[in-house]
């Protein structure tokens, strides 16, 4: 589960918004599909190399945000992305599919995936600025 989970300790963002972002895309986009249960507070701090209070914040405030919830005997589980809003269609398959031809250009582009995240990052910043 950890594979698609990483921290940039040089990056400004704080690392559980960073653990936050991440889970809430793979949400998102089906990757963790309701009922995937995710690794302990523990694990996933020591597979980071992060203190757990770090990943305790990230699985809170998804919790709070109801994506996953918290269960004793059976963990922490994905309950599933928020619903669409009433009369709206959710296009995660289109999405995923633009993502993936984002990815296909890139890399025969000859851009590496540092770059290219700080292409859509920024591309992100000059959209909300505008």
């Amino acid at each position: 589960m950890t594979a698609g989970i990483t921290v940039d300790l040089s990056d400004p963002v704080p690392p559980f918004e960073q653990i936050r972002r991440q889970l809430s895309s793979l949400i998102a986009v089906g990757v963790l599909a309701p009922g995937s249960r995710l690794p302990t507070v523990r694990s996933l701090a020591a597979d980071l190399g992060i203190a757990a209070g770090t990943v305790g914040r990230a699985y809170k405030e998804l919790e709070q945000s109801g994506l996953i919830e918290s269960r004793r005997r059976n963990g922490t589980v994905v309950v599933g992305p928020p619903p669409a809003p009433h009369g709206t269609v959710r296009s995660d398959a289109a999405v995923m599919a633009a993502v993936d031809d984002l990815l296909r250009t890139a890399r025969e582009a000859g851009i590496g995936d540092d770059t290219l995240i700080d292409l859509v990052r920024g591309r992100l910043t000059s959209k909300l600025d505008s």
